[in-house]
Formats: structure tokens, sequence, C-alpha cells
């Protein structure tokens, strides 16, 4: 009888564990085959005209220069010679609630697909492109961050963001948001989960002061502003 039990009880555990395994392959799987759905979508072409009409919302706050948000306090991030493809991420990220941040997903959550192209076509403008010439050494702590930003701050493929010339308290938030899960990549979560205060601050001091880099686009002219800013191209 002890033995019926024991053999039993074995099955019920193999049983048991055979049942987790399959759930979560089945999990993966789905993960997988979500991931890969988006990927094969049909890519829009953006429109920069169109999106530069669609981005006066956005230029409230990424149209001036040294504009920050209230809390926390940072520098709102300049957009211009940003990667297009990243930004188009960047938002489908915010829509999907991937990226946590309240008016930026109301933003994007107004916004189709297709305006989020033209939008990311309007402030990508020139895509800031590596030269292969940087000659300052990479400090220690950025030197696994070039492997995917490159050691110019200009991302290696149009998927990573371009990080030269961002303002230092922005990549210093990024980092922090995704150290706390407020946003989601398998990557920079592990990245960010691993690194000093200390390795913060010569990361960010790094990046921010590589030229050419990132730029805040103007914001167009207005009659109720105080003076023109000609929109660069």
């Amino acid at each position: 009888m002890t033995g019926l039990w024991f053999r039993s009880k074995v099955r019920s555990s193999v049983g048991s564990a055979t049942t987790a395994i399959r759930v979560g392959v089945a999990i993966a799987l789905g993960s997988l085959a979500a991931v890969t759905a988006f990927a094969q979508q049909p890519q829009l072409t953006g429109n920069l005209q169109r999106g530069r009409i669609l981005s006066y919302t956005c230029l409230g706050c990424h149209g001036i220069q040294g504009y920050r948000n209230a809390y926390p306090n940072y520098a709102v991030p300049r957009l211009r010679g940003q990667s297009e493809q990243y930004i188009i991420a960047a938002l489908h990220e915010y829509k999907s609630g991937l990226r946590d941040y309240p008016t930026m997903r109301l933003q994007a959550m107004s916004l189709s697909g297709q305006d989020i192209a033209d939008v990311a076509a309007y402030f990508a403008g020139r895509p800031l492109v590596a030269t292969g010439t940087a000659t300052r050494p990479v400090p220690k702590a950025a030197q696994l961050c070039v492997s995917c930003h490159g050691p110019e701050g200009i991302g290696v493929a149009p998927m990573y963001p371009n990080l030269a010339g961002q303002h230092a308290s922005y990549l210093a938030r990024a980092i922090q948001e995704y150290h706390n899960k407020d946003r989601q990549n398998p990557i920079m979560d592990s990245m960010a989960a691993s690194l000093t205060p200390a390795e913060i601050t010569t990361i960010v001091d790094y990046f921010s002061s590589l030229r050419p880099g990132l730029r805040t686009e103007p914001r167009p002219f207005f009659s109720w502003t105080d003076h023109q800013q000609p929109l660069q191209r």
C-alpha cells in the first residue's frame, strides 16, 4: 500500500510539473508570437510635412530650450536628430503602457499609427550618423553601453536611441525609470539594476557631452510669442 501511495504521488508531481512546463512554454511562445507579429506589421512611411503640423502639441514641451519637467525635475528630452524608428517605438510603448508617464501616454493614445510615423519623421529630420572617428576614450562605466549606443553616442542600429547631446538629467531619469520598472525593456532593466549612482553619473556626463548631438527643435512662431524662432532643417 505504501508503494502504491508513493508511486501515485510521484505520478501526480510529475504531472503537475509537466503541466507547469507546458503552460510556461505556451506563454513564452505566445509572447514571442506577439512580438513577431508586431515586427511583421507593414512599416508606415512618415510624412514630414504632416508630422510638422501634428507636432505643434509636442513642441509645447519639446520645443523650448531648457524646459524642465516640474516633478520629478529633469530636462525634457531633445528629439531633433533622434532615430525615426526609435521615436516610433517609444510612442507605441507610451501608448501601450510599457512606459508609464501619464502625459505622454495620453498624447500617444490620441495618435494613430500613421500619425506616429509622421511625427517621428518630422522630429528625426536628418538623424545623427556615426563618423567612426571618435577619439575620446570611453569611460569604464559606459563601455557596455556603447555596444548598442555607440562610442559616439549614436545607436549602432535604428532601434537603439541616439544619446549624444541628450540632457544629462533626462538620461539619469530614464535609467531610474528602467530601474523602477516604469519603463520595461529586458536589456535595460538588467543594466539599470546593476549600476551604482557614481556609474550613472559617469555614463550620463559622457553621453550628454558628445558632439554632434541631439538638438531641441524650436517651437514655431505664433503671434503671441515674444519673438520668432526659425525652424531648423
